[in-house]
């Protein structure tokens, strides 16, 4: 996830049970042009592995540099964005924008197997919109020119995150491959995850969005089964690893968009909630949030 899935958010989301760590997903070229926030986004602890380094472009030999500059930092695996539906992203070609041209997923996945001495993976959706569904056609090319595991986004480009995931087309990618399918989309509940695998007798399930409202979901523990103490308990620790990870200034102003997540559950009035999510200074923010435990959410069931 794009500025969200950065090094203290995955650390945090290992240690509570997550399988492997996928970094935010890196625009080749930036990566060729020396950009300095790379260097933050494949920052990882050891204790994450495996770590899965995710690249997106839409040209062939760029992507290939791209990936062989990054293997001097170990990823375990290099993987192919073909999901993100973002316009400044699919629209010039790249991410989801690359399902329309199977021929140049070939050429990219052929390239990245040859020449890295990792694995390679790649995650799709189901196509660019409903007329143009081509999840088969993709799926077989990545397991054909080498990959050796596909993600797969329940959703076309066109949909985005609304409507419903399509489950049956997941299936449908399983039925037909050899190499492990992860299923990803609408996954916000236990039983989802367990839905989900029964449904499309998938290797494994990707879960994103749901993650930052519910993390110990990679726990096995839905959201209302969380106490107010596990929920504090867990912000100070991200807030640590934030402020740590990007100082206290700009730590504290990018902990907000993970925070609200947290706090959505309690119905906060915009009273408390909006001076909380603008404060600048630390140590009044974490008086607020103090307060907020002891004085508010003891009051709430």
């Amino acid at each position: 996830m794009d500025g969200l899935s950065e090094r203290p958010f995955r650390s945090l989301v290992r240690k509570s049970g997550s399988a492997m760590s996928y970094t935010e997903f890196i625009n080749a070229i930036d990566v060729l042009s020396g950009i300095q926030r790379v260097h933050k986004k494949i920052s990882y602890y050891e204790s994450e592995r495996p770590v899965v380094f995710q690249i997106f472009d839409d040209d062939p030999d760029r992507i290939l540099d791209a990936a062989r500059q990054l293997i001097p930092f170990q990823p375990d695996i290099i993987d192919l964005n073909m999901g993100c539906s973002a316009h400044h992203v699919a629209g010039r070609g790249a991410g989801a924008g690359l399902l329309p041209q199977p021929h140049k997923v070939a050429a990219i996945i052929q390239n990245l197997v040859k020449n890295l001495p990792v694995p390679v993976t790649a995650k799709i959706r189901l196509g660019w919109d409903d007329h143009n569904r081509n999840y088969l056609e993709i799926a077989r090319i990545v397991e054909d020119c080498g990959a050796q595991l596909i993600a797969v986004h329940g959703r076309t480009k066109a949909q985005g995150y609304t409507g419903r995931a399509d489950w049956d087309a997941i299936a449908e990618i399983k039925s037909v491959l050899r190499i492990p399918v992860i299923a990803n989309g609408d996954v916000q509940t236990v039983t989802d995850i367990q839905r989900i695998q029964a449904h499309t007798r998938c290797d494994g399930v990707m879960i994103g969005r749901a993650a930052l409202f519910n993390p110990w979901i990679f726990s096995y523990k839905d959201r209302e089964e969380v106490s107010h103490r596990e929920v504090k308990i867990w912000i100070d620790a991200h807030l640590e690893e934030m402020i740590q990870f990007h100082g206290i200034e700009l730590g504290l102003i990018l902990f907000r968009k993970y925070l609200k997540r947290l706090l959505s559950p309690y119905q906060i009035s915009d009273e408390f909630l909006l001076p909380l999510l603008t404060e600048t200074d630390f140590d009044r923010f974490k008086n607020q949030i103090d307060h907020l435990f002891k004085n508010v959410l003891e009051q709430k069931p």
